[in-house]
């Protein structure tokens, strides 16, 4: 007698949750990253997970600068700068100055599956420096805190220092114009000398605002610091304004013209009467009139 067979649903298993997430796991062979579960469900950001789950994934020697960042997420540089402030506050990135071989000073980023470093994969420490007898060649030594990337400071501080301020304030204050136009510092910093260089050209700020916020197109298709940047360079700067006329010097009185009055020849003299040549006749006359 053949077997029973049918058709019916078999029924869940008795452990199966009711709600929440059911997993349907697939064993990866390759193509994966381990990513520890004190990362995945770290509080906080849901930017700062996925950064940290990218830069696990990438293969050594993949550059993870905010500007290498941006061009893979839709994020822009201030939650990609927030997110990896986060990640070294938790000890699982750190950036280093090391010197090269050839002398060089290079940042290099190291990120860690867990926080601190701790396991037989931690990078080694950079030498200690040697007492030299001139300062200028101690190598360079490995500071209590992570020194920040020198193009991608962790504080606007220092960025706009140096900053001329009346080009920065012309900078932040577009997007009281169209809201899309927000910079960053870094973005401030790279704009204001251009910015200044049109205002020592005699453009004012509101004429600088109203060039760079005339007929921007309806999407960017890059950051408003790239559209700022092209429309900076390639606008041409106004004449400058013609140098200041010298003070009037005072000039000789130009005297009208007159009709003599005995050859009807016109001469310039204050008030009418004979010019010279009938005057010299008229004197010799009187001479041999006198003889």
């Amino acid at each position: 007698m053949a077997d029973p067979q049918s058709n019916a649903r078999l029924r869940a298993d008795a452990g199966a949750p009711t709600t929440g997430v059911i997993h349907v796991r697939t064993r990866l062979t390759a193509d994966f990253t381990v990513i520890s579960n004190a990362l995945a469900q770290r509080r906080g950001s849901a930017v700062t997970i996925g950064v940290a789950a990218y830069i696990a994934s990438l293969p050594d020697g993949s550059p993870v600068t905010i500007t290498a960042l941006c061009e893979h997420f839709s994020e822009g540089e201030i939650l990609i700068s927030r997110a990896l402030r986060e990640l070294e506050a938790a000890g699982y990135l750190e950036r280093r100055r090391e010197r090269t071989p050839t002398g060089q000073v290079r940042t290099r980023t190291y990120f860690y599956d867990v926080p601190g470093g701790a396991g037989p994969e931690d990078p080694p420490e950079p030498p200690k420096p040697r007492r030299a007898r001139t300062a200028a060649r101690t190598p360079p030594c490995r500071d209590t805190a992570p020194a920040p990337v020198p193009e991608e400071p962790a504080s606007p501080a220092p960025v706009l220092a140096h900053t001329a301020p009346e080009a920065v304030e012309v900078l932040t204050s577009l997007r009281r114009v169209d809201p899309r136009l927000v910079l960053s510092a870094q973005e401030a910093a790279r704009l204001a000398p251009a910015v200044t260089e049109w205002l020592a050209a005699g453009v004012g700020p509101r004429e600088i605002t109203e060039l760079l916020t005339v007929r921007l197109p309806d999407r960017f298709r890059a950051r408003p610091a790239g559209v700022l940047a092209f429309r900076l360079r390639e606008t041409p700067l106004p004449v400058p304004p013609p140098a200041p006329l010298p003070p009037d010097v005072e000039r000789p009185v130009v005297l009208p013209f007159q009709t003599c009055d005995g050859c009807e020849r016109a001469f310039r003299a204050p008030g009418p009467g004979h010019c010279r040549s009938c005057r010299d006749r008229l004197g010799e006359e009187q001479l041999r009139a006198v003889g």
